[in-house]
């Protein structure tokens, strides 16, 4: 007797966890998001933002302007994750709704001494290329 109703007791427990994982399965939907994820090769505080050089290709280097207002609100078109002591290399991240942009996260070492880190010298200006950005042109 108790084998019977321990077999049925395996036999509901089966059916519906696979009636279960079936009805999971249905309600999966694709993002309207996609990224590009990309190493940082020098990060370049200014005044009005952040230059961030990337590499594009095997031996070519792209700059970025990102304005800092990006970068104050929440919700905002920019987030910065401070990295500690660890391996991971910094990164951006650029988040792309269908074919706009969204919002780039940067991924930094909190540490300003490390080799990534640089500042622009305050007797270069560079104020023009921050003028009217809306969104970012990732060069591949």
């Amino acid at each position: 007797m108790r084998k019977i109703i321990l077999l049925a007791v395996l036999v509901i427990f089966g059916y519906g966890s696979s009636v279960f994982a079936q009805q999971s399965r249905t309600k999966f939907q694709e993002s309207e998001y996609y990224y590009y994820n990309i190493s940082i090769e020098k990060i370049y505080s200014y005044k009005l933002g952040y230059v961030v050089v990337y590499r594009k290709g095997v031996n070519q280097m792209a700059r970025m302007y990102l304005p800092a207002d990006w970068f104050t609100d929440i919700g905002g078109k920019g987030e910065i994750v401070g990295l500690g002591s660890g391996r991971e290399w910094p990164s951006m991240t650029v988040y792309y709704k269908g074919d706009e942009f969204s919002h780039i996260r940067l991924k930094l070492r909190r540490n300003r001494s490390h080799e990534t880190w640089g500042v622009v010298p305050l007797s270069i200006n560079i104020d023009e290329f921050f003028q009217d950005i809306e969104d970012v042109n990732l060069e591949f």
